[in-house]
């Protein structure tokens, strides 16, 4: 059993939805979520996973059904006609511990959004065992129960010695995968990713057959390739030449006993 593998510590959302500052705390890395219909229960997960593994935000991602209707700036800025908001500044966050040790690392996303406009997106991280709510925090303080979410360039002065900043989401894809994941190839964690997606849909309240779980898993795997499939066949051909072989070398040494 490996004991120095990642598990998640943490979740956090900051000026997200109608989560003004709420940091959810994981049980070796599970957690159980508990509330009525449309309480928002399957809106927080999808916002947070697999969000926050490779920094996709695309709006099919957002719905266990893969309805395009609301996208993460909508998310953020909270629905149209209810929330007074048209702009503003929020936080997705993931902390993730050692198993086995006091270790710690922070991954996120920050996002800046206008009503009906464009989604600014930055993606940080950050290490040296320095921990959101703990030693540092992604706002500041105006007064005493209010504050504002940094700007992304007040975030890179405030990271500085603690973390980094990450330009595009590929490189922050790149960068969880290797610190936490540890695929060989960046198209093994996309595979992963597809999986955990294909998983959660359709929702467990819908018809869950088995021939629905067949259909989910055999859309989560990687098609094989031609040459993956002709190296396949020849290993096939191989042991058949093998098992023959064999069977010859039976009659044999069953006539040289005789």
């Amino acid at each position: 059993m490996n004991n120095n593998r990642w598990v998640i510590n943490r979740v956090g959302l900051l000026n997200f939805w109608y989560y003004q500052n709420q940091i959810f705390q994981l049980a070796d890395g599970k957690m159980l979520l508990r509330g009525t219909n449309g309480s928002g229960k399957s809106l927080t997960m999808q916002s947070l996973f697999p969000v926050l593994f490779d920094g996709d935000t695309s709006a099919y991602r957002l719905d266990s059904f893969g309805s395009r209707d609301r996208k993460m700036e909508d998310y953020l800025l909270g629905e149209k006609g209810v929330s007074t908001r048209d702009e503003g500044v929020g936080y997705l966050f993931l902390e993730v511990k050692r198993e086995a040790r006091e270790e710690y690392l922070t991954v996120g996303i920050g996002m800046h959004a206008n009503r009906g406009g464009k989604l600014n997106k930055w993606f940080f991280a950050i290490e040296n065992n320095q921990r959101v709510g703990i030693d540092m925090e992604l706002y500041e303080e105006l007064r005493k129960g209010e504050f504002t979410p940094l700007t992304k360039k007040k975030l890179r002065n405030r990271l500085e010695g603690k973390g980094k900043i990450f330009e595009t989401q590929r490189a922050y894809k790149e960068f969880v995968n290797r610190r936490i994941f540890g695929f060989e190839k960046i198209e093994q964690f996309d595979e992963l990713i597809a999986l955990l997606i294909n998983l959660r849909s359709p929702k467990l309240s819908k018809e869950f057959r088995p021939s629905v779980i067949y259909g989910i898993l055999r859309d989560s795997l990687p098609k094989l390739k031609d040459d993956e499939l002709l190296t396949l066949s020849k290993t096939i051909e191989q042991l058949d030449g093998h098992r023959e072989r064999l069977e010859d070398l039976d009659i044999e040494l069953n006539e040289l006993r005789k």
